[in-house]
């Protein structure tokens, strides 16, 4: 098995995870209804959890500790797309980010629980409970916000225009992209996309809400390669800052 193409392919996941995770912990106190401050805090200690145990699958392959991974490194080291290091912005953006996110994410596990490593396989049908809720949160709003008032359907309309060219990056090919689908380790960004497309279309078509010609959008790739914006590295150290005051305290 190709570990090279492995490992790349864990870091991404695992970054996403654990930086939109620290996202939605920004919601905590500050969601519209108090029912949203426990939903997007669910979701992001969910989100944690799955990165952790991503990076101590990358550690059973002979990388650092998962906290060493995880708090120890600069922005260009890290792997996540651009969609997740976005600032929340008002709560439509959030919204909208969480649905194309989750969306994905959720079809990524569904693939790789057929994935020909096995501890990946066995995390992706472990965590489907946990991602189905998420999906399910996000796409219960986006109906209902999506055919409610004027201003909810254009607010969230502006939103996902915004977003959706970051939220193509999600898909930026590895360069183990033949590796990892010959070695059957995962299908593959492409065939991820087009499923993406296809569920987000759906969901979308039950909305005032229109889906732009995505053949007509340019993708915010280089976050997989460590090609940032300006808002992960403060992100990166605001997460890291008690861990880097004393790396070896136990709690």
């Amino acid at each position: 098995m190709n570990e090279t193409a492995l490992k790349e392919l864990l870091y991404k996941m695992a970054d996403d995870q654990l930086i939109i995770g620290h996202r939605n912990s920004e919601w905590t106190g500050m969601g519209p209804l108090l029912e949203e401050d426990i939903a997007f805090s669910s979701m992001a200690q969910d989100k944690v959890g799955q990165s952790h145990a991503l990076y101590q699958m990358l550690h059973s392959l002979g990388e650092s500790e998962p906290d060493t991974v995880a708090f120890t490194r600069n922005a260009e080291q890290f792997h996540n797309c651009t969609l997740t290091e976005l600032p929340n912005g008002e709560y439509d953006f959030s919204l909208i980010r969480h649905f194309l996110f989750d969306t994905a994410e959720a079809i990524r596990f569904e693939l790789l629980t057929e994935s020909s490593y096995a501890p990946l396989a066995q995390l992706a049908k472990k965590i489907q409970g946990e991602i189905r809720y998420h999906t399910m949160h996000a796409n219960a709003w986006i109906k209902q916000l999506g055919s409610a008032t004027e201003e909810s359907v254009n607010r969230l309309q502006t939103s996902l225009e915004k977003a959706l060219p970051y939220a193509l990056g999600i898909f930026e090919p590895s360069p183990y992209e033949q590796e990892l689908i010959a070695e059957g380790i995962f299908a593959g960004e492409e065939v991820l996309k087009e499923k993406w497309i296809s569920r987000i279309t759906e969901i979308l078509s039950q909305t005032s809400l229109q889906l732009p010609d995505l053949s007509t959008l340019k993708p915010e790739f280089g976050g997989r390669t460590g090609q940032h914006t300006e808002h992960l590295q403060p992100l990166v150290e605001e997460m890291s800052e008690v861990f880097r005051i004393d790396p070896g305290a136990e709690w």
